[in-house]
């Protein structure tokens, strides 16, 4: 059956609304701003979801990726404040804060921080010295990111990080701090070990001093203990001489035959210990020894006969009589 005329124009007609809705019902994804131009003039941006324009009169301009987003820096050539050539790379991250700026205030928005960067880089590398700059990498990356920041602003651009990735100094210059280091921690140890050594000296040193003052505080108390002895003894013999002493002139002749046999005695101690002396021959009065004896025990009887009852002595034993062989009056029996 052929179309009529008024079929034809409610088909065409359904059609147009379905073209018009496709056309002015937009879907932004998440992450992305898409900017709205009417009559190629900026209107608003469009938020992620479903969004509806005005049919061929609004149209989308800009397409915007507000996630954030790294830039490779490549490798560039560097000179220091000291004039030493090294080549440096780096990594920047940005976001877009606003849509509308980033899209109508510059053009070729990566192509813009790039060059930003690396413009960037060569300033702050090149006014510290070499050392600085391979020690400092942190401040590097700080003044890097508050200049590059601060120059993106307008464009609704955040910078959020840029890093330094590689410094890389000449080879001739690697091998002197290479050497340099190896001197630096040579003489670190030759100034490890010297204060080893003194502090070693010192201690045997402190060692020695304590020692020597030990030392001489036992050689003073033995001095003063020997000192001490020496006048007890002294007072002891002066003690005894007195009593001989009186004894000998209350009468007692046994008192001087005791001290002298005393004395006899000890000197012949004396020989006898001697270490030079393995045989002894000399003529000695015996007599007169054991009459000394023979005094000290009338002396012990005497005392002991005054001061406490006399002990009974055996009928079998008396006195032996001992004679001096070298006596010559003693004659032949």
């Amino acid at each position: 059956m052929p179309l009529a005329g008024l079929d034809i124009a409610v088909i065409a007609f359904v059609v147009f609304v379905i073209l018009v809705l496709f056309a002015g019902i937009k879907t932004v994804p998440q992450g992305f701003r898409y900017t709205v131009e009417r009559f190629g003039r900026y209107t608003r941006t469009l938020e992620p979801g479903l969004n509806l324009i005005i049919p061929f009169i609004d149209k989308i301009g800009a397409r915007l990726n507000v996630m954030e987003q790294v830039l490779n820096v490549p490798t560039q050539e560097v000179i220091t404040k000291d004039n030493a050539s090294c080549s440096a790379d780096a990594v920047a991250f940005y976001q877009i804060l606003n849509a509308a700026e980033a899209a109508y205030q510059v053009s070729n928005l990566e192509s813009a921080i790039l060059n930003l960067t690396m413009t960037n880089i060569r300033s702050v590398m090149g006014s510290m010295d070499l050392d600085e700059l391979l020690s400092n990498r942190d401040t590097i990356n700080d003044r890097l990111l508050r200049v590059v920041d601060e120059a993106v602003g307008p464009w609704g651009i955040k910078v959020t990080r840029v890093e330094i990735k590689d410094i890389q100094p000449p080879k001739d210059l690697v091998d002197a701090m290479a050497r340099q280091m190896k001197a630096e921690r040579e003489k670190r140890a030759q100034v490890l070990e010297a204060e080893g050594a003194r502090n070693a000296q010192i201690l045997r040193a402190e060692g020695a001093k304590q020692s020597a003052i030990l030392q001489a505080e036992g050689q003073r108390e033995a001095a003063f203990r020997d000192a001490e002895a020496r006048e007890r003894l002294a007072e002891a013999e002066a003690k005894a001489t007195k009593m001989v002493s009186e004894a000998i002139a209350a009468g007692n002749v046994q008192a001087i035959n005791y001290f002298v046999a005393q004395k006899y005695t000890e000197a012949m101690a004396s020989i006898g210990t001697a270490a030079n002396s393995k045989i002894v021959l000399m003529p000695m009065e015996a007599s007169s020894l054991i009459g000394s004896l023979g005094g000290i025990g009338a002396i012990a009887r005497e005392v002991f006969g005054d001061n406490g009852p006399a002990q009974p002595r055996p009928a079998a034993s008396r006195t032996p009589v001992v004679r001096n062989p070298f006596d010559p009056s003693r004659g032949e029996t």
